[in-house]
């Protein structure tokens, strides 16, 4: 009953984070208090950089394959339809952002994908197994079960909290979350099958009686799948399937019996929240149990991944390869605020109209400007660097590489992998002498500057400089077996 890493939570955040856990040979339990992945709709949006990630995952292909590009918006008022707009700012893919749209796919087929990629990584979720109690000391971690089997403990060198907003194990180790009400009128958001209305928009009633409704397409399933999004004004929202019937009748031009089925259905009220840490001795936040946001822009389920995306690779190299547990520190000095900045951005978006023909979606969601310039493992030794010219701590982005070998790759793929890659950049320095073991060493001509890249398994530069005596020692620092 013992492992190295326990996950507690099998949404989008445990599976991004079993995944790379796999990949990197790291033992693990992954549990899911719910007897089956989560059904619903919810986080249908997935941000440039998110795409990134799950390129590097594997799974990028199927998530284009089920998905779609965002619709345009289409405003209707008295059973007519209005003004035609984008939410979003569109951009070409380009060197150095090959995924530049935001990507619409279902929360629930997003889970399918990383699901599948985890069984064929040969690991699995232990569906229905619920924490129930923590304990800790400096030798690991004690976690009650409680399962088909009935209760029992499990230990495990860390435990790591991706169970959602109401986090169990957040609670259980006594860790505080402050928030606050972003809006005070509850919503309800519901999945349901519908006809009588087409797919190629994105549809909102925004004077509807009671609120604003909006239905949008969902892709990757039933091609009648929306997704019902309804504000109150007043009262409470009723889930039940006759209710939301009703309600599509009363905000819409649709009758009740367009709603052919009702499926996942919640109520909330928007609220943002922070975690006064991400760590407590061997225990982890990521996720909701680290940060809550309202919905709007997007960035919940983006940043869940990118908190994955940050502590797998230091638990790997920290469990695999001997690095100093001191780099697992760096997980909240990183994350916690990122995640403060995305959630004023959530916030300032929710309040000022966040579906609304004035209010456009561009660079502050995308997530490709997050960084870590000044952070603990950021080191850039060049001098003289202009603002904005790419430095140590900034995401790497994509460009045609060589390798050794003359070969023509785009970096991207050659970051894909457990592993840092070291990047030659410009013409006029040699290579490295003694090039690093484990570490794929390519040269780029342009977008880069001047020096030696060292970039981290995560996509960002760790290291820049012009002297490859350097990444010796803050290659130690990652771990050297």
């Amino acid at each position: 009953m013992h492992t190295d890493v326990l996950i507690a939570g099998a949404g989008p955040t445990g599976l991004v984070l079993a995944c790379d856990l796999a990949r990197r040979g790291v033992a693990f339990r992954l549990v899911e208090q719910a007897e089956r992945l989560f059904p619903g709709a919810r986080g249908k949006g997935l941000q440039p950089r998110t795409q990134e990630v799950l390129h590097d995952l594997g799974v990028l292909d199927a998530v284009h394959a089920a998905g779609s590009r965002y619709p345009l918006m289409l405003t209707w008022e008295d059973g007519v339809p209005g003004q035609e707009w984008d939410l979003m700012e569109r951009h070409p893919a380009e060197d150095g952002v090959p995924w530049p749209e935001v990507w619409m796919i279902p929360q629930w087929r997003t889970q399918e994908i990383l699901y599948a990629r985890l069984l064929e990584l040969g690991r699995e979720v232990e569906f229905g197994t619920a924490v129930t109690a923590v304990r800790q000391d400096a030798a690991g971690v004690e976690v009650g079960l409680t399962g088909p089997g009935g209760p029992v403990t499990a230990t495990a060198g860390y435990l790591v909290a991706a169970d959602g907003g109401r986090s169990t194990v957040r609670r259980a180790v006594g860790i505080p979350m402050a928030g606050e009400s972003v809006d005070p009128t509850p919503a309800l958001v519901a999945d349901v099958r519908i006809t009588g209305l087409e797919r190629d928009h994105w549809h909102i009633w925004p004077k509807a009686p009671g609120g604003p409704a909006l239905l949008c397409p969902m892709p990757g399933g039933d091609p009648t799948d929306f997704q019902l999004f309804a504000q109150y004004a007043e009262g409470e929202p009723d889930t039940a399937p006759a209710a939301v019937r009703q309600l599509v009748a009363d905000r819409t031009h649709l009758p009740a019996e367009a709603v052919a089925e009702v499926g996942w259905a919640s109520v909330f009220r928007p609220t943002a929240a922070l975690a006064d840490r991400f760590r407590l001795g061997r225990v982890f936040l990521a996720g909701d149990a680290a940060h809550v946001h309202s919905p709007a822009g997007g960035q919940g389920l983006n940043t869940s991944v990118q908190d994955a995306y940050n502590l797998g690779w230091k638990l790997g190299r920290v469990l695999r390869h001997g690095a100093d547990p001191a780099l697992l520190d760096t997980y909240e000095l990183e994350r916690l605020p990122v995640a403060a900045d995305v959630l004023e951005i959530s916030t300032s978006l929710h309040r000022a109209g966040a579906v609304s023909p004035g209010v456009r979606r561009g660079p502050r969601t995308e997530q490709l400007g997050v960084g870590y310039r000044g952070g603990p493992l950021t080191a850039e030794h060049r001098t003289g660097l202009a603002e904005d010219a790419l430095q140590a701590g900034d995401r790497a982005p994509d460009t045609a590489c060589t390798t050794p070998d003359g070969a023509v790759h785009r970096l991207f793929d050659v970051l894909r992998g457990p592993h840092p890659t070291l990047v030659v950049a410009g013409s006029a320095l040699p290579d490295v002498p003694r090039p690093p073991s484990g570490v794929p060493v390519v040269r780029v001509a342009d977008g880069y500057g001047e020096g030696y890249l060292l970039i981290r398994p995560d996509g960002y530069i760790g290291l820049a400089t012009a002297d490859p005596a350097d990444l010796a020692p803050y290659l130690a620092a990652l771990g050297t077996a």
